[in-house]
């Protein structure tokens, strides 16, 4: 049979057949392989998953047989065997017999990780011609609700996902898939010694309450304005970026094993202010003196040095103004697949434009699309929003769900919702007259008290407890920082 076999797949919308590439010898010889010797498994493991085999019954034998791999048990036509009896796919291909058939017509396991490059080519050529043929389908059916912007991104995300993952949508996918990546998770975590599982904000604190910033999760910061949610945004944004390291990773591809790669949407600040706010932290000079240039010269080569030992931070600004959610995923497509994205954070979820016109209808649309691009992309997204005026009218001013604009959506999507909360800021509000002594040492014991201290309330979190995590905050840098508690006081620790 020639290299690339064919059969008749007729489509769905009655046009002519097309011709789909495949190679069922490749794929019997290359299980054949791992059935008779278990290590080729590691040498295509990389590449390959059940996905990209052409036949259904070669996929499933690979998925079994990958399972009881990475488990370290024996795969070979005895051990599937038990497995497969019942398998409808394998009785009309012969039953049993077929896996030994396949044992006797396995390649050497040089050849393995070719034949695995071929069966993986050979997926994506047919991925290709359905997505090509989905295109074409609806470019030529006009529709007054399907846009042609709309159509470019969805074809735009399709054709990432299929780059990226060598497959253009998931489906199903068996449980047995699913508990693999969970355990593959909590491995990781259990070999940091009770490390983070997730991406580390540079806060301990608040690191050690959420674990870390997780994959796929879509996280809230929320706060009224002065309270410092954007510092705290830009401040992790900074960690990050600045703790990057490139090697390889567990499983096998190249990326961040330390930090990572941030895209930044701000859609209130220009990426001018947000790089002055991040000088201003990295030099420790004041931003009011950065702005109004009142520098001496020693603060300004400070300054200089900082913007110099940043520039190589993989930190990406996008400052478009009412940005769509369409466009603001396909931004940040475009950014993993051109420079990879680690962490994306948006500031804020409010200055997001959504399709509906109905303002609650918009915020979930915005919302339910920064939960789905967190999981399409695989990184943690970081979403600010503001909080409604009521905060203001109790007199514990402390932040809590029912405070979040069009709260509903929000609150439903959010994995992790957090406040953030400077007492400081309020109780310099209520500064008494100057002839009511009492009063005003009572203030000043309480402003004491508070100066330069805040809190991130956790007011929600999927996988973790709630709580509240206290901070450091100096005003002049716009900077978040780990606060020494009492009990770290005189011991000698380095926070």
């Amino acid at each position: 049979m020639n290299e690339i076999s064919a059969i008749n797949d007729g489509q769905a919308d009655g046009t002519a057949p097309e011709l789909m590439p495949h190679h069922i010898e490749a794929e019997q010889q290359l299980l054949g392989a791992i059935l008779t010797n278990n290590d080729v498994f590691d040498r295509v493991a990389a590449i390959l998953n059940e996905s990209h085999f052409y036949e259904p019954v070669h996929a499933r034998i690979y998925e079994i047989a990958a399972s009881r791999i990475t488990k370290n048990a024996l795969a070979s036509p005895v051990t599937l065997k038990a497995f497969m009896e019942d398998d409808e796919g394998l009785k009309e291909l012969g039953g049993p017999a077929y896996l030994a058939r396949l044992a006797g017509a396995a390649i050497s396991s040089f050849a393995a990780r070719d034949y695995a490059q071929m069966i993986y080519d050979l997926a994506i050529r047919r991925e290709l011609i359905r997505l090509g043929g989905d295109i074409s389908a609806k470019a030529a059916k006009v529709d007054v609700v399907s846009e042609p912007k709309d159509q470019i991104i969805e074809a735009e995300q399709a054709l990432y996902q299929l780059g990226e993952q060598g497959q253009s949508e998931t489906g199903f996918q068996s449980f047995l898939k699913a508990v693999t990546d969970a355990v593959n998770v909590a491995n990781a975590a259990y070999e940091r010694e009770g490390g983070l599982a997730g991406l580390s904000t540079g806060l301990t604190d608040l690191d050690r309450k959420l674990g870390g910033l997780h994959r796929s999760d879509l996280l809230i910061l929320a706060g009224r304005p002065s309270m410092g949610k954007t510092s705290l945004a830009t401040n992790i944004a900074f960690n990050v970026a600045k703790a990057y390291r490139k090697g390889t990773l567990r499983e096998g591809g190249e990326g961040a094993v330390d930090g990572g790669v941030v895209g930044f949407f701000s859609l209130e600040m220009s990426a001018e202010q947000l790089a002055g706010r991040i000088l201003s932290e990295a030099s420790e000079i004041s931003s009011h003196k950065i702005r109004q240039g009142d520098m001496d010269e020693g603060e300004f080569r400070r300054f200089v040095d900082a913007a110099k030992a940043l520039e190589a931070c993989p930190l990406y600004i996008d400052d478009t103004a009412a940005l769509p959610i369409a466009q603001l995923a396909a931004r940040a497509r475009r950014l993993k697949r051109t420079h990879g994205l680690d962490l994306l954070i948006v500031d804020y979820l409010q200055l997001v434009r959504g399709s509906s016109e109905n303002r609650v209808q918009e915020i979930g649309e915005i919302s339910m699309g920064l939960k789905a691009i967190a999981k399409e992309l695989e990184i943690p997204v970081v979403a600010l929003s503001q909080l409604s005026r009521q905060v203001e009218n109790r007199d514990d001013k402390r932040p809590q769900l029912s405070d979040l604009r069009e709260s509903g959506s929000i609150e439903q999507d959010a994995d992790v919702v957090m406040f953030v909360y400077r007492g400081e800021y309020y109780k310099e509000r209520e500064k008494p007259e100057e002839n009511n002594l009492e009063a005003t040492a009572t203030w000043q014991d309480d402003m004491a008290r508070l100066h330069g201290r805040a809190e991130v309330i956790i007011g929600k979190q999927r996988h973790g407890p709630i709580g509240t995590i206290d901070l450091s905050f100096e005003a002049q840098f716009t900077r978040f920082g780990n606060l020494v508690q009492q009990w770290q006081q005189g011991g000698g620790d380095d926070y």
